[in-house]
Protein backbone atom coordinates (compact mmCIF):
# COMPACT_ATOMS: atom_id res chain seq x y z
CA UNK A 1 0.00 0.00 0.00
CA UNK A 2 2.37 2.67 -1.30
CA UNK A 3 -0.35 5.31 -1.18
CA UNK A 4 -0.73 5.00 2.60
CA UNK A 5 1.63 7.84 3.49
CA UNK A 6 1.28 10.69 5.96
CA UNK A 7 0.95 13.21 3.14
CA UNK A 8 -1.81 11.26 1.42
CA UNK A 9 -3.71 10.66 4.66
CA UNK A 10 -3.68 14.38 5.51
CA UNK A 11 -4.56 15.32 1.92
CA UNK A 12 -7.50 12.91 1.89
CA UNK A 13 -8.56 14.10 5.35
CA UNK A 14 -8.51 17.72 4.21
CA UNK A 15 -10.59 16.82 1.18
CA UNK A 16 -13.10 14.90 3.34
CA UNK A 17 -13.45 17.86 5.71
CA UNK A 18 -14.04 20.17 2.77
CA UNK A 19 -16.67 17.84 1.27
CA UNK A 20 -18.44 17.40 4.61
CA UNK A 21 -18.45 21.16 5.17
CA UNK A 22 -19.94 21.71 1.70
CA UNK A 23 -22.60 19.03 2.28
CA UNK A 24 -23.44 20.54 5.68
CA UNK A 25 -23.88 23.99 4.17
CA UNK A 26 -26.05 22.52 1.39
CA UNK A 27 -28.15 20.62 3.93
CA UNK A 28 -28.57 23.75 6.06
CA UNK A 29 -29.62 25.82 3.07
CA UNK A 30 -32.22 23.25 1.99
CA UNK A 31 -33.50 21.91 5.32
CA UNK A 32 -33.32 24.83 7.73
CA UNK A 33 -36.13 27.29 6.95
CA UNK A 34 -35.13 30.88 6.35
CA UNK A 35 -36.92 33.22 8.76
CA UNK A 36 -38.22 36.63 7.86
CA UNK A 37 -36.82 39.32 10.11
CA UNK A 38 -37.75 42.95 10.55
CA UNK A 39 -35.16 44.88 12.51
CA UNK A 40 -35.64 48.24 14.17
CA UNK A 41 -33.52 50.60 16.22
CA UNK A 42 -33.69 54.05 17.77
CA UNK A 43 -31.18 56.17 15.89
CA UNK A 44 -31.99 59.43 17.65
CA UNK A 45 -33.66 60.38 20.95
CA UNK A 46 -32.75 63.96 21.75
CA UNK A 47 -34.36 66.84 23.72
CA UNK A 48 -35.50 70.06 22.12
CA UNK A 49 -36.57 71.66 25.39
CA UNK A 50 -34.93 71.60 28.80
CA UNK A 51 -35.88 68.03 29.45
CA UNK A 52 -32.80 65.98 28.77
CA UNK A 53 -31.90 62.96 30.86
CA UNK A 54 -29.97 65.15 33.28
CA UNK A 55 -32.41 68.09 33.04
CA UNK A 56 -29.76 70.40 31.67
CA UNK A 57 -30.91 73.71 30.09
CA UNK A 58 -30.36 74.48 26.41
CA UNK A 59 -30.62 77.34 23.93
CA UNK A 60 -33.64 77.48 21.55
CA UNK A 61 -34.43 79.88 18.71
CA UNK A 62 -37.40 80.42 16.41
CA UNK A 63 -40.24 77.90 16.51
CA UNK A 64 -38.48 75.79 19.13
CA UNK A 65 -38.51 78.77 21.50
CA UNK A 66 -41.84 80.45 20.56
CA UNK A 67 -44.12 77.40 20.97
CA UNK A 68 -44.78 76.65 24.64
CA UNK A 69 -45.18 72.92 23.89
CA UNK A 70 -41.53 72.83 22.82
CA UNK A 71 -40.40 73.45 26.39
CA UNK A 72 -40.38 69.69 27.04
CA UNK A 73 -40.27 68.42 23.43
CA UNK A 74 -38.11 65.56 22.18
CA UNK A 75 -37.23 64.16 18.74
CA UNK A 76 -37.02 60.41 18.08
CA UNK A 77 -35.76 58.81 14.82
CA UNK A 78 -36.66 55.14 14.29
CA UNK A 79 -35.23 52.95 11.49
CA UNK A 80 -37.02 49.81 10.24
CA UNK A 81 -35.13 47.43 7.93
CA UNK A 82 -35.68 43.98 6.40
CA UNK A 83 -32.65 42.12 7.80
CA UNK A 84 -33.84 38.66 6.80
CA UNK A 85 -33.22 36.55 3.71
CA UNK A 86 -36.69 36.94 2.21
CA UNK A 87 -39.03 39.77 1.26
CA UNK A 88 -41.69 40.85 3.76
CA UNK A 89 -45.22 41.25 2.37
CA UNK A 90 -48.27 42.95 3.87
CA UNK A 91 -49.71 39.52 4.72
CA UNK A 92 -46.64 38.60 6.79
CA UNK A 93 -47.50 40.98 9.65
CA UNK A 94 -49.10 39.32 12.68
CA UNK A 95 -50.22 42.07 15.03
CA UNK A 96 -53.82 41.01 15.71
CA UNK A 97 -55.20 44.17 14.05
CA UNK A 98 -55.35 46.07 10.77
CA UNK A 99 -51.97 47.72 11.32
CA UNK A 100 -48.61 46.06 10.98
CA UNK A 101 -46.87 47.59 14.03
CA UNK A 102 -47.71 49.82 16.98
CA UNK A 103 -45.03 51.93 18.64
CA UNK A 104 -45.65 52.90 22.28
CA UNK A 105 -43.84 55.95 23.74
CA UNK A 106 -44.22 55.82 27.51
CA UNK A 107 -44.63 59.13 29.43
CA UNK A 108 -44.69 61.09 26.13
CA UNK A 109 -47.33 62.27 23.68
CA UNK A 110 -46.88 62.43 19.91
CA UNK A 111 -47.17 65.88 18.31
CA UNK A 112 -46.04 65.06 14.75
CA UNK A 113 -44.63 62.29 12.55
CA UNK A 114 -42.71 62.26 9.26
CA UNK A 115 -41.70 59.35 7.01
CA UNK A 116 -38.29 59.41 5.30
CA UNK A 117 -37.31 56.99 2.52
CA UNK A 118 -33.97 56.25 0.87
CA UNK A 119 -33.32 57.45 -2.68
CA UNK A 120 -35.18 55.45 -5.30
CA UNK A 121 -37.89 54.27 -2.88
CA UNK A 122 -40.53 56.95 -3.41
CA UNK A 123 -43.01 54.28 -4.55
CA UNK A 124 -43.19 53.07 -0.94
CA UNK A 125 -44.74 56.32 0.28
CA UNK A 126 -48.21 55.20 -0.81
CA UNK A 127 -48.20 52.42 1.80
CA UNK A 128 -48.13 55.05 4.57
CA UNK A 129 -51.13 57.05 3.34
CA UNK A 130 -53.38 54.44 1.76
CA UNK A 131 -56.81 54.08 3.47
CA UNK A 132 -58.24 52.47 5.49
CA UNK A 133 -55.02 52.09 7.49
CA UNK A 134 -52.83 55.13 6.93
CA UNK A 135 -50.04 56.06 9.30
CA UNK A 136 -51.65 57.71 12.36
CA UNK A 137 -50.94 58.52 15.99
CA UNK A 138 -52.89 59.08 19.17
CA UNK A 139 -51.34 60.28 22.43
CA UNK A 140 -48.29 58.05 22.94
CA UNK A 141 -49.19 55.44 20.28
CA UNK A 142 -47.99 55.42 16.64
CA UNK A 143 -49.78 52.98 14.33
CA UNK A 144 -47.65 51.86 11.36
CA UNK A 145 -49.32 50.28 8.27
CA UNK A 146 -48.40 46.87 6.87
CA UNK A 147 -45.48 48.11 4.75
CA UNK A 148 -43.95 45.55 2.32
CA UNK A 149 -40.14 45.51 2.40
CA UNK A 150 -37.76 43.73 0.04
CA UNK A 151 -34.58 42.22 1.43
CA UNK A 152 -32.22 44.97 2.66
CA UNK A 153 -34.75 47.81 2.19
CA UNK A 154 -35.62 50.25 5.01
CA UNK A 155 -37.61 53.31 6.01
CA UNK A 156 -37.37 55.81 8.87
CA UNK A 157 -39.92 57.53 11.12
CA UNK A 158 -39.15 60.93 12.65
CA UNK A 159 -41.42 61.56 15.65
CA UNK A 160 -41.89 64.84 17.57
CA UNK A 161 -43.06 64.31 21.17
CA UNK A 162 -43.54 66.21 24.40
CA UNK A 163 -44.49 65.54 27.98
CA UNK A 164 -41.52 63.41 28.96
CA UNK A 165 -37.74 63.18 29.08
CA UNK A 166 -35.49 61.49 26.58
CA UNK A 167 -34.68 57.80 26.90
CA UNK A 168 -38.15 57.07 28.26
CA UNK A 169 -39.08 53.52 27.22
CA UNK A 170 -40.02 52.95 23.54
CA UNK A 171 -41.79 49.69 22.72
CA UNK A 172 -42.50 48.24 19.26
CA UNK A 173 -45.51 45.89 19.32
CA UNK A 174 -46.06 43.42 16.46
CA UNK A 175 -44.74 40.23 14.92
CA UNK A 176 -44.23 38.39 11.62
CA UNK A 177 -45.66 35.06 10.51
CA UNK A 178 -42.71 32.61 10.30
CA UNK A 179 -40.43 35.42 11.44
CA UNK A 180 -39.84 38.00 14.08
CA UNK A 181 -39.49 41.70 14.79
CA UNK A 182 -36.25 42.32 16.64
CA UNK A 183 -34.33 45.28 17.98
CA UNK A 184 -30.93 45.86 16.43
CA UNK A 185 -28.15 48.30 17.06
CA UNK A 186 -25.90 50.30 14.79
CA UNK A 187 -22.22 49.46 14.48
CA UNK A 188 -19.92 52.15 15.76
CA UNK A 189 -16.31 52.72 14.74
CA UNK A 190 -15.18 50.73 17.77
CA UNK A 191 -17.55 47.83 17.09
CA UNK A 192 -16.09 45.99 14.09
CA UNK A 193 -18.32 43.03 13.20
CA UNK A 194 -16.65 39.64 12.72
CA UNK A 195 -15.99 38.68 9.11
CA UNK A 196 -16.82 35.01 9.77
CA UNK A 197 -19.13 33.17 12.10
CA UNK A 198 -17.67 30.96 14.83
CA UNK A 199 -18.23 27.67 12.90
CA UNK A 200 -16.58 29.23 9.85
CA UNK A 201 -13.59 30.32 11.92
CA UNK A 202 -13.21 26.85 13.45
CA UNK A 203 -13.41 25.18 10.05
CA UNK A 204 -10.87 27.62 8.60
CA UNK A 205 -8.44 26.97 11.46
CA UNK A 206 -8.83 23.19 11.06
CA UNK A 207 -8.20 23.26 7.31
CA UNK A 208 -5.24 25.60 7.78
CA UNK A 209 -3.67 23.23 10.32
CA UNK A 210 -4.10 20.33 7.87
CA UNK A 211 -2.40 22.26 5.07
CA UNK A 212 0.46 23.42 7.33
CA UNK A 213 1.00 19.87 8.57
CA UNK A 214 1.05 18.50 5.04
CA UNK A 215 3.52 21.17 3.90
CA UNK A 216 5.74 20.54 6.93
CA UNK A 217 5.89 16.81 6.26
CA UNK A 218 6.91 17.39 2.65
CA UNK A 219 9.62 19.88 3.66
CA UNK A 220 10.98 17.73 6.49
CA UNK A 221 11.21 14.63 4.33
CA UNK A 222 13.04 16.66 1.69
CA UNK A 223 11.99 14.38 -1.15
CA UNK A 224 11.38 15.69 -4.66
CA UNK A 225 8.54 13.63 -6.01
CA UNK A 226 6.74 14.10 -9.28
CA UNK A 227 3.73 16.42 -9.29
CA UNK A 228 0.29 14.87 -8.90
CA UNK A 229 -0.94 13.34 -12.16
CA UNK A 230 2.50 12.60 -13.62
CA UNK A 231 3.13 9.37 -15.49
CA UNK A 232 6.21 7.63 -16.76
CA UNK A 233 6.94 5.87 -20.03
CA UNK A 234 7.15 6.81 -23.72
CA UNK A 235 4.67 8.66 -25.92
CA UNK A 236 4.76 9.67 -29.57
CA UNK A 237 2.87 12.81 -30.67
CA UNK A 238 2.13 13.09 -34.41
CA UNK A 239 -0.16 15.12 -36.68
CA UNK A 240 -0.64 18.84 -37.22
CA UNK A 241 2.39 20.85 -38.32
CA UNK A 242 0.57 24.07 -37.41
CA UNK A 243 0.33 22.88 -33.81
CA UNK A 244 3.87 21.46 -33.75
CA UNK A 245 5.49 24.38 -31.81
CA UNK A 246 2.87 23.98 -29.08
CA UNK A 247 3.32 20.22 -28.94
CA UNK A 248 7.11 20.51 -28.73
CA UNK A 249 7.01 22.98 -25.84
CA UNK A 250 4.31 20.98 -24.04
CA UNK A 251 6.43 17.86 -24.36
CA UNK A 252 9.57 19.60 -23.09
CA UNK A 253 7.81 21.11 -20.08
CA UNK A 254 6.05 17.86 -19.21
CA UNK A 255 9.33 15.94 -19.30
CA UNK A 256 10.87 18.60 -17.04
CA UNK A 257 7.99 18.44 -14.55
CA UNK A 258 7.60 14.66 -14.69
CA UNK A 259 10.93 12.80 -14.64
CA UNK A 260 10.81 9.38 -16.24
CA UNK A 261 8.63 10.46 -19.18
CA UNK A 262 9.84 10.58 -22.78
CA UNK A 263 7.69 12.33 -25.40
CA UNK A 264 8.64 12.49 -29.09
CA UNK A 265 6.97 14.97 -31.45
CA UNK A 266 6.91 13.98 -35.14
CA UNK A 267 4.41 16.26 -36.91
CA UNK A 268 3.87 15.59 -40.61
CA UNK A 269 0.28 16.68 -41.12
CA UNK A 270 -3.10 15.91 -39.59
CA UNK A 271 -4.18 13.28 -42.10
CA UNK A 272 -0.85 11.46 -41.97
CA UNK A 273 -1.07 11.53 -38.16
CA UNK A 274 -4.55 9.96 -38.17
CA UNK A 275 -3.31 7.18 -40.46
CA UNK A 276 -0.32 6.51 -38.22
CA UNK A 277 -2.55 6.37 -35.12
CA UNK A 278 -4.96 3.92 -36.74
CA UNK A 279 -2.07 1.71 -37.88
CA UNK A 280 -0.52 1.75 -34.39
CA UNK A 281 -3.89 0.90 -32.83
CA UNK A 282 -4.49 -2.03 -35.16
CA UNK A 283 -1.00 -3.33 -34.47
CA UNK A 284 -1.30 -3.00 -30.70
CA UNK A 285 -2.12 -6.21 -28.89
CA UNK A 286 -3.33 -4.69 -25.63
CA UNK A 287 -5.50 -1.59 -25.56
CA UNK A 288 -4.55 1.89 -26.70
CA UNK A 289 -1.06 2.45 -28.16
CA UNK A 290 1.24 5.18 -26.84
CA UNK A 291 0.49 7.45 -29.81
CA UNK A 292 -1.34 10.77 -29.77
CA UNK A 293 -2.44 12.57 -32.95
CA UNK A 294 -3.05 16.32 -33.13
CA UNK A 295 -5.31 17.52 -35.95
CA UNK A 296 -6.77 20.78 -37.21
CA UNK A 297 -10.45 20.03 -36.84
CA UNK A 298 -12.34 16.77 -36.36
CA UNK A 299 -12.09 13.72 -38.54
CA UNK A 300 -13.93 14.13 -41.86
CA UNK A 301 -17.46 12.77 -41.44
CA UNK A 302 -17.26 10.24 -44.26
CA UNK A 303 -13.83 8.94 -43.24
CA UNK A 304 -14.19 9.12 -39.44
CA UNK A 305 -13.05 6.10 -37.49
CA UNK A 306 -15.25 5.16 -34.54
CA UNK A 307 -12.25 3.58 -32.83
CA UNK A 308 -10.66 7.01 -32.33
CA UNK A 309 -11.50 9.24 -29.37
CA UNK A 310 -11.53 13.01 -29.94
CA UNK A 311 -10.38 15.47 -27.27
CA UNK A 312 -10.79 19.20 -27.86
CA UNK A 313 -7.64 21.09 -26.94
CA UNK A 314 -7.79 24.67 -28.20
CA UNK A 315 -9.27 27.10 -30.68
CA UNK A 316 -6.89 28.09 -33.46
CA UNK A 317 -7.31 31.04 -35.79
CA UNK A 318 -5.82 30.85 -39.28
CA UNK A 319 -5.04 33.67 -41.68
CA UNK A 320 -4.70 34.29 -45.39
CA UNK A 321 -1.20 35.63 -46.07
CA UNK A 322 -0.36 37.78 -49.09
CA UNK A 323 2.94 38.88 -50.58
CA UNK A 324 3.73 42.53 -49.79
CA UNK A 325 3.88 43.41 -53.50
CA UNK A 326 0.07 43.19 -53.36
CA UNK A 327 -1.03 45.82 -50.87
CA UNK A 328 -4.63 44.65 -50.45
CA UNK A 329 -5.63 44.42 -46.78
CA UNK A 330 -9.09 42.84 -47.04
CA UNK A 331 -10.65 40.19 -49.25
CA UNK A 332 -14.14 38.76 -49.23
CA UNK A 333 -14.59 34.99 -48.98
CA UNK A 334 -16.35 35.16 -52.36
CA UNK A 335 -13.21 36.76 -53.85
CA UNK A 336 -11.03 34.03 -52.28
CA UNK A 337 -13.17 31.38 -53.99
CA UNK A 338 -12.83 33.15 -57.35
CA UNK A 339 -9.05 33.27 -56.90
CA UNK A 340 -8.91 29.51 -56.28
CA UNK A 341 -11.20 28.60 -59.17
CA UNK A 342 -9.15 30.73 -61.57
CA UNK A 343 -11.95 33.20 -62.29
CA UNK A 344 -9.57 35.95 -61.07
CA UNK A 345 -6.01 35.36 -62.32
CA UNK A 346 -4.43 38.79 -61.94
CA UNK A 347 -4.38 41.11 -58.94
CA UNK A 348 -5.11 44.14 -61.14
CA UNK A 349 -8.75 43.01 -61.30
CA UNK A 350 -8.99 43.72 -57.58
CA UNK A 351 -7.28 47.10 -57.71
CA UNK A 352 -3.84 45.64 -57.06
CA UNK A 353 -0.67 45.56 -59.17
CA UNK A 354 -0.38 43.83 -62.54
CA UNK A 355 0.82 40.51 -61.10
CA UNK A 356 -0.45 37.00 -61.77
CA UNK A 357 -2.07 35.17 -58.87
CA UNK A 358 0.08 32.39 -57.40
CA UNK A 359 -1.71 29.96 -55.04
CA UNK A 360 0.67 28.47 -52.46
CA UNK A 361 -1.12 25.60 -50.73
CA UNK A 362 -0.52 22.62 -48.46
CA UNK A 363 -0.55 19.00 -49.52
CA UNK A 364 -3.50 16.66 -48.96
CA UNK A 365 -2.17 15.51 -45.57
CA UNK A 366 -2.55 18.99 -44.11
CA UNK A 367 -5.21 19.69 -41.52
CA UNK A 368 -4.79 23.41 -42.19
CA UNK A 369 -5.77 22.79 -45.81
CA UNK A 370 -8.83 20.90 -44.59
CA UNK A 371 -9.83 23.85 -42.42
CA UNK A 372 -9.37 26.25 -45.34
CA UNK A 373 -11.57 24.11 -47.58
CA UNK A 374 -14.28 23.71 -44.93
CA UNK A 375 -14.36 27.21 -43.50
CA UNK A 376 -13.48 29.45 -46.46
CA UNK A 377 -13.77 27.68 -49.81
CA UNK A 378 -16.73 25.47 -48.89
CA UNK A 379 -15.27 23.06 -51.39
CA UNK A 380 -11.99 21.58 -52.61
CA UNK A 381 -8.90 23.31 -53.93
CA UNK A 382 -8.03 22.74 -57.60
CA UNK A 383 -5.30 20.30 -58.58
CA UNK A 384 -1.68 21.39 -58.34
CA UNK A 385 -0.34 22.84 -61.60
CA UNK A 386 3.23 23.57 -60.49
CA UNK A 387 5.95 21.68 -58.65
CA UNK A 388 8.09 24.69 -57.71
CA UNK A 389 5.41 27.43 -57.40
CA UNK A 390 7.03 29.31 -60.31
CA UNK A 391 6.23 27.48 -63.55
CA UNK A 392 3.08 25.76 -64.71
CA UNK A 393 3.44 22.08 -65.58
CA UNK A 394 -0.05 22.08 -67.03
CA UNK A 395 -0.48 24.91 -69.58
CA UNK A 396 -4.24 24.37 -69.53
CA UNK A 397 -4.60 24.99 -65.80
CA UNK A 398 -6.74 27.98 -64.87
CA UNK A 399 -4.27 29.22 -62.24
CA UNK A 400 -0.76 28.49 -61.00
CA UNK A 401 -1.05 26.43 -57.80
CA UNK A 402 1.56 24.46 -55.88
CA UNK A 403 1.53 22.27 -52.77
CA UNK A 404 4.07 22.30 -49.93
CA UNK A 405 4.64 20.07 -46.91
CA UNK A 406 4.62 22.53 -43.99
CA UNK A 407 3.31 25.85 -42.79
CA UNK A 408 6.82 27.30 -42.69
CA UNK A 409 7.41 26.42 -46.33
CA UNK A 410 4.17 28.17 -47.28
CA UNK A 411 5.18 31.35 -45.42
CA UNK A 412 8.68 31.41 -46.92
CA UNK A 413 7.36 30.91 -50.46
CA UNK A 414 4.61 33.54 -50.18
CA UNK A 415 7.14 36.05 -48.85
CA UNK A 416 9.46 35.31 -51.77
CA UNK A 417 7.08 35.26 -54.75
CA UNK A 418 5.35 38.50 -55.88
CA UNK A 419 1.62 37.93 -56.28
CA UNK A 420 1.60 34.83 -54.06
CA UNK A 421 -1.18 34.09 -51.60
CA UNK A 422 -1.43 31.27 -49.06
CA UNK A 423 -2.68 30.43 -45.60
CA UNK A 424 -1.21 29.57 -42.24
CA UNK A 425 -1.96 29.24 -38.56
CA UNK A 426 -2.32 32.77 -37.16
CA UNK A 427 0.68 32.78 -34.82
CA UNK A 428 3.01 31.52 -37.57
CA UNK A 429 2.42 34.57 -39.74
CA UNK A 430 3.39 37.27 -37.26
CA UNK A 431 7.18 37.59 -37.45
CA UNK A 432 8.01 37.14 -41.14
CA UNK A 433 8.93 39.90 -43.59
CA UNK A 434 7.72 40.13 -47.15
CA UNK A 435 4.11 39.18 -46.47
CA UNK A 436 1.10 40.36 -44.47
CA UNK A 437 -2.13 38.93 -43.13
CA UNK A 438 -5.43 39.72 -44.86
CA UNK A 439 -8.83 40.38 -43.28
CA UNK A 440 -11.76 38.29 -44.45
CA UNK A 441 -15.11 39.99 -45.08
CA UNK A 442 -13.87 42.95 -43.02
CA UNK A 443 -12.95 40.82 -39.99
CA UNK A 444 -9.30 40.86 -38.96
CA UNK A 445 -7.72 37.54 -37.99
CA UNK A 446 -7.42 37.64 -34.18
CA UNK A 447 -8.16 35.45 -31.17
CA UNK A 448 -9.34 38.32 -28.95
CA UNK A 449 -13.12 38.16 -28.80
CA UNK A 450 -13.19 35.35 -31.36
CA UNK A 451 -16.15 33.67 -29.65
CA UNK A 452 -18.32 36.66 -30.62
CA UNK A 453 -16.65 37.32 -33.98
CA UNK A 454 -17.84 36.37 -37.46
CA UNK A 455 -14.26 35.65 -38.60
CA UNK A 456 -14.65 32.35 -40.51
CA UNK A 457 -11.10 30.97 -40.76
CA UNK A 458 -10.84 29.22 -37.39
CA UNK A 459 -11.00 25.68 -36.10
CA UNK A 460 -10.76 23.55 -32.98
CA UNK A 461 -7.52 21.64 -32.47
CA UNK A 462 -8.18 18.01 -31.57
CA UNK A 463 -6.05 15.37 -29.90
CA UNK A 464 -7.00 11.85 -30.99
CA UNK A 465 -6.29 8.60 -29.20
CA UNK A 466 -7.01 5.06 -30.28
CA UNK A 467 -9.81 4.18 -27.92
CA UNK A 468 -9.49 5.51 -24.39
CA UNK A 469 -6.02 5.11 -22.89
CA UNK A 470 -5.81 3.96 -19.23
CA UNK A 471 -6.21 6.74 -16.67
CA UNK A 472 -2.70 6.13 -15.31
CA UNK A 473 -1.04 6.11 -18.75
CA UNK A 474 1.32 8.77 -20.07
CA UNK A 475 -1.14 9.53 -22.90
CA UNK A 476 -3.95 10.35 -20.42
CA UNK A 477 -1.65 12.35 -18.17
CA UNK A 478 -0.21 14.38 -21.06
CA UNK A 479 -3.70 15.06 -22.43
CA UNK A 480 -4.88 16.32 -19.05
CA UNK A 481 -1.73 18.45 -18.75
CA UNK A 482 -2.39 20.09 -22.12
CA UNK A 483 -6.15 20.54 -21.69
CA UNK A 484 -6.61 21.51 -18.05
CA UNK A 485 -3.25 21.75 -16.36
CA UNK A 486 -0.42 24.26 -16.57
CA UNK A 487 -0.05 23.32 -20.22
CA UNK A 488 -2.85 25.79 -20.92
CA UNK A 489 -0.32 28.59 -20.41
CA UNK A 490 1.83 27.08 -23.17
CA UNK A 491 -1.16 26.86 -25.50
CA UNK A 492 -2.07 30.49 -24.79
CA UNK A 493 1.53 31.69 -25.24
CA UNK A 494 1.58 30.31 -28.79
CA UNK A 495 -1.51 32.31 -29.74
CA UNK A 496 -4.18 29.65 -29.29
CA UNK A 497 -7.26 29.81 -27.06
CA UNK A 498 -7.50 26.84 -24.62
CA UNK A 499 -10.87 25.12 -24.78
CA UNK A 500 -11.14 24.91 -20.98
CA UNK A 501 -11.41 28.67 -20.49
CA UNK A 502 -14.65 30.67 -20.31
CA UNK A 503 -14.27 32.08 -23.83
CA UNK A 504 -12.88 28.85 -25.25
CA UNK A 505 -15.83 26.84 -23.94
CA UNK A 506 -18.23 29.04 -25.92
CA UNK A 507 -16.70 27.65 -29.13
CA UNK A 508 -15.46 24.20 -28.08
CA UNK A 509 -18.70 23.20 -26.36
CA UNK A 510 -20.93 24.34 -29.23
Amino acid sequence: MDWLTAENIIAVGTAVIGVLASVAVLWYERRVPRRKRLGYRVQLDTPIGSNGVEGQPNVRLGLFNDDEEMADATLVLLRFENIGSQAITAEDYDSGGPYGLTIRFEQRAIRGTAVTLPAGSSHMMGHFSRPPTPLRHEEGLLHVPRVPLNKGKHYKLLVLLNGGATEAPIEVVGDLVDGDVTETRSTTLDDTPPLFSRPARLLTVLLTLCVITLSSLVMVRGETSSPMGCAQGKLKVVGSTAFRPVAEELAAKYEQDCPGSEITVDARGSTAGIRELVAAGEAAKNGSPAVLTLSDGPQPGADSDARLTENRIAVTAFAMVLNDEVSLENLSTDTIRKLYTGEIRNWSRLGGPDLPVVLVSRNSNSGTRGVFQRRVLHGFEPAASSADCRRKLDPGAEVLRCELDSTQQVLDTVAELPGAIGYSELRSGTDLKGLHRVSLDGHAPALDGISDSAYPFREIEYAHTYGRPPADSLASSFLNYAMRGSGQDVVRTHGHLPCYTPEGLKICAS
